[in-house]
């Protein structure tokens, strides 16, 4: 009567176990990472990001989201090399601005259109101001950032 049931996995893990299936497998006798940290219910959250490498702005919420791409843009659209790419690159955030706006989520936050002929104008003065030197290197860079930021978020429609 003192017969224990024993479920098809609890078998099927006791006999591995008995064949030594489980020896030698990595981390074997190690802690498991992260239990000695403090609690933190999006652990997993965090690992992931670090993991692939993404950054964890992805996980604001969009008016802030917008409201750090307006105070960034300054220095992005410095990499630029054409006006052409300066008012398309300020356009594509006006785009993502309206239509925010137009359904507005999360904490009000301020968040207004660019003015794209004042953006225009304050790049043509910074770049009528950097030396000649620095000019060269600003046309050597990868058209890769003007890429990012023409790129189209996935979390907005067309």
């Amino acid at each position: 009567m003192s017969e224990q049931y024993e479920s098809l996995v609890d078998r099927q893990i006791r006999l591995a176990s008995e064949r030594g299936a489980f020896d030698d497998l990595p981390g074997k006798g190690k802690p498991l990472p992260g239990l000695d940290g403090p609690d933190d219910e999006l652990w997993w959250v965090r690992g992931y990001l670090r993991r692939e490498g993404l950054s964890s702005e992805s996980l604001l919420p969009p008016s802030v989201q917008l409201r750090k791409e307006i105070d960034r843009l300054p220095d992005e659209l410095r990499a630029l090399p054409t006006e052409q790419a300066v008012r398309d690159a300020v356009r594509e955030l006006n785009l993502r601005i309206v239509d925010f706006l137009r359904a507005p989520t999360g904490p009000r936050v301020h968040v207004g259109r660019v003015d794209v002929d004042e953006a225009v104008r304050r790049w043509a003065q910074e770049r009528a101001q950097r030396p000649a030197a620095e000019e060269g290197a600003a046309t050597a860079r990868p058209a890769a950032q003007a890429a990012r930021l023409r790129r189209r978020r996935w979390w907005h429609r067309r």
